[in-house]
């Protein structure tokens, strides 16, 4: 298990993409993370678009970027609402000035280009939400996985695989310093 000892947060929100959930969800939990899933409220369920529910461990105000190591936030329309909780793109802002690992797929991308960490840097997301990244300064590119320094993306939920394997990687070689 790469990640024992860190404590990733899972972003969730009303119309989440069920598969760029829980992928990410299980995908760290079998590499040792301690996943903690922050909607607006704790202990709220949100379902996603096919309906399977998520509940939130924490509240978007209960926690602080400074006790985790990295932050994943999955698409679908869920992405909408959370920009629209000022604490929740807060939360994603903290992450990045931090340097932690802030992943985003599909469109996710809104919450980068809301908490205003795009402008320089290359990503990806689904081909739909480009000019919204561009718009916000970012340089968007079609490929699978985009890692720009501590920032890591991807398009659709047939990129899980890759976009996972970069997650992984980045975490873990900040666990070893490497």
């Amino acid at each position: 298990m790469l990640l024992t000892d860190k404590k990733i947060v899972l972003l969730v929100e009303t119309a989440y993409n069920d598969r760029e959930f829980w992928y990410p969800y299980y995908r760290l939990k079998e590499e040792g993370a301690e996943v903690c899933v922050v909607g607006p409220e704790a202990g709220v369920q949100y379902k996603g678009k096919d309906g399977i529910a998520a509940r939130a461990d924490k509240g978007m105000n209960d926690i602080e970027a400074g006790d985790f190591d990295g932050i994943v936030i999955p698409g679908g329309y869920a992405p909408d609402h959370m920009r629209r909780h000022r604490a929740m793109v807060k939360l994603v802002r903290d992450f990045h000035e931090a340097g932690k690992t802030v992943a985003a797929i599909c469109h996710a991308g809104w919450m980068l280009a809301s908490a205003d960490i795009l402008r320089g840097r290359t990503v990806t997301a689904f081909f739909a939400i480009k000019d919204d990244l561009v718009h916000a300064g970012a340089d968007f590119v079609d490929e699978e996985v985009v890692v720009d320094g501590n920032l890591v993306t991807s398009r659709t939920p047939d990129d899980l695989p890759a976009f996972m394997r970069a997650i992984i990687s980045q975490l873990a070689a900040r666990q070893t310093g490497q």
